[in-house]
């Protein structure tokens, strides 16, 4: 359901007051508005993966946080950790904040995309 309170457009100050649940739901649904099959993975011993979308020959392994500070080095382990159980190709890191530097050096030594508040709000423009 990407509609906020009375059918109105999901917009980034509901998203910020999602639980960690609704957030994951949240983007997959999102991701499924991009043309992707995207499921939340299951809540415990997901292996620090949340959500798994798939299109045609990729597979991405998604970490959702949805914070209240920026998002740290720890997400960016988690995701990359999880990604081979899942046999994803590709890495997310996905939040309603924004990342440390040390998270976006990590991220970037290790091909994970991120997308910060930003980025979020542009592609919750163009798909919802």
């Amino acid at each position: 359901e990407l509609l906020g309170k009375g059918g109105a457009k999901t917009t980034i100050n509901d998203v910020d007051n999602m639980n960690g649940s609704e957030f994951e739901k949240f983007i997959a649904d999102l991701f499924c508005k991009m043309g992707y099959d995207a499921k939340a993975t299951q809540v415990s011993g997901d292996f620090g993966v949340d959500i798994i979308a798939k299109k045609s020959l990729e597979t991405i392994a998604i970490q959702a946080k949805c914070y209240s500070q920026p998002v740290g080095v720890h997400a960016i382990m988690e995701v990359v950790g999880g990604a081979k159980k899942y046999g994803a190709d590709k890495c997310m890191v996905i939040t309603n904040n924004v990342f440390t530097d040390a998270a976006v050096s990590l991220a970037k030594t290790n091909d994970v995309e991120l997308w910060n508040r930003l980025k979020l709000i542009e592609y919750m423009e163009r798909y919802l």
